[in-house]
C-alpha cells in the first residue's frame, strides 16, 4: 500500500521532468506570455527538484534546509503549494504544453490534499458520532425547556 506521503512523492519525481520539458518546449515561441509560462515551468520543476530531492543538488548550499522545511509542511500545506504552482502557468498561457506539463503538478497536490483528508471512517463510528451529537442536541433542549419553566 502507497502512503500519503509516497503517494505524493512519485508523481512529483516525474513531474521535474516533464513540467521541464514542456517549459521549454513553451519558451520556443515569440509571445511573450508563453516564453513568461515556460520559465515559470522550468522554474516549477527546479523548485520541485530542490524540495524533493536536495541530493540531486548538492552543489546548493541551502538544500538540505529546504527539503527539511518542506518535509515539515501538512499535507494540505503541499497540496495549496503544488496546485499552485502547476496553476499559475495555465492562466500565464493557456496552452495545450502548459496543460500536459502541469496536470501531473496538479495531480501531486490532489494525491497531498487527498492524504490530508485522512483515511474513510466505517459506517458504524459515523453512526456513533451521530447518535452523540443527537443525544447532546436533546440534552440541550431538555435544558432550555426546564430554564423556561
Amino acid at each position: 500500500m502507497v502512503t500519503g506521503r509516497a503517494a505524493g512523492r512519485l508523481p512529483g519525481s516525474s513531474r521535474r521532468e516533464t513540467c521541464a520539458i514542456s517549459g521549454l518546449f513553451n519558451c520556443i515561441t515569440i509571445h511573450p506570455l508563453n516564453i513568461a509560462a515556460g520559465v515559470w515551468m522550468i522554474m516549477n520543476a527546479f523548485i520541485l527538484l530542490l524540495c524533493e530531492a536536495p541530493f540531486c543538488c548538492q552543489f546548493i548550499e541551502f538544500a538540505n534546509t529546504v527539503a527539511e522545511k518542506v518535509d515539515r509542511l501538512r499535507s494540505w500545506q503541499k497540496a495549496v503549494f503544488y496546485c499552485g504552482m502547476a496553476v499559475i502557468p495555465v492562466a500565464i498561457s493557456l496552452t495545450l504544453t502548459a496543460l500536459l506539463g502541469n496536470a501531473i503538478a496538479f495531480a501531486t497536490g490532489v494525491l497531498y490534499g487527498l492524504s490530508a483528508l485522512g483515511k474513510k471512517g466505517d459506517a458504524i463510528s459515523y453512526a456513533r458520532i451521530q447518535q452523540q451529537k443527537q443525544q447532546g442536541d436533546e440534552e440541550k433542549l431538555t435544558d432550555t425547556l426546564e430554564g423556561e419553566l
